[in-house]
């Protein structure tokens, strides 16, 4: 998603949708059709994410399952974004997961990023909560530490994530899609990432679109708007685990078209303009 329009630059977007409404300036005055985008301002160079995720894209599917196929707990990541927004969907998610969370059937990630209080309010809400849960705040390096063991070994119980460093409360997340199978988030830019994601009901009306492009990609589910659905998908993992063999299915083929290597092209763009061999065969 590009945020600004700069005249003589050269934009890039993520989608196929986002290049054509792009091109077309959609949406960009209301009161009249603008004139489309020169030629060569304009590229679709596919999904911007670090290259730690995209690099890791094979061990990371042969991971997932080799964990979920083999009968070990299901990891979810959960990702609270903002000041804590649909807290009480995220309160409802944790207390239907602490049933397979007591039989070592699902392990929790909670990462709250910066907002210490959003965790506090969901202990709060939860009840059991606390005596389940392990914190780790205020601490990346024992984060890292954290993902690497729970990457090669057997995690268990309930770990909640916090940093008032804000690169670090927010690449918490990065470091922990490693070890994670599911990632449950509403539509933002995590909507882009290769992880099998379970999409919550969206806050912005732009985030529609990033729902919809990871059902299609098939790396995440279509977007659900009420708390049944989403539990009932939930157990779905759970007694279905080849649900998430299907979905690291599409991450590698997407992989293999180059849909995750957006960052890689931005950056080529960037250093060569329209000199650049990519920018040259995507004429």
């Amino acid at each position: 998603m590009a945020l600004h329009l700069a005249e003589g630059s050269i934009h890039t977007v993520q989608t196929p949708s986002a290049y054509l409404g792009y091109h077309q300036l959609r949406g960009m005055d209301p009161k009249r059709q603008l004139a489309p985008m020169p030629e060569h301002s304009l590229f679709y160079t596919g999904h911007y994410v670090d290259h730690e995720l995209v690099s890791a894209i094979p061990e990371d599917c042969r991971s997932r399952r080799e964990r979920v196929l083999g009968g070990g707990p299901v990891h979810y990541l959960l990702s609270v974004g903002g000041a804590g927004a649909q807290q009480e969907l995220f309160a409802a998610i944790v207390s239907h997961l602490i049933p397979y969370v007591k039989k070592h059937e699902a392990a929790v990630f909670i990462n709250v990023g910066d907002h210490k209080d959003v965790w506090e309010g969901l202990v709060k809400s939860v009840d059991g909560l606390s005596a389940l849960a392990e914190t780790h705040f205020g601490d990346f390096a024992g984060t890292e530490a954290f993902a690497e063991a729970a990457y090669a070994g057997d995690v268990q119980g309930i770990h909640a994530f916090c940093d008032e460093d804000i690169f670090s409360a927010v690449y918490s997340s990065n470091v922990l899609m490693h070890c994670s199978d599911i990632l449950v988030t509403k539509p933002s830019e995590f909507s882009f990432y290769p992880i099998p994601k379970l999409m919550i009901h969206r806050i912005g009306g732009h985030e529609a679109w990033g729902a919809i492009r990871a059902a299609e990609v098939g790396d995440g589910t279509y977007e659900m708007d009420r708390t049944e659905e989403v539990l009932s998908m939930i157990d779905s993992f759970q007694h279905d685990r080849n649900l998430i063999s299907f979905m690291c299915g599409r991450i590698e083929e997407a992989n293999q078209m180059g849909i995750y290597d957006g960052a890689y092209r931005a950056v080529d763009l960037a250093v060569h303009g329209l000199k650049s061999s990519w920018a040259k065969a995507s004429r």
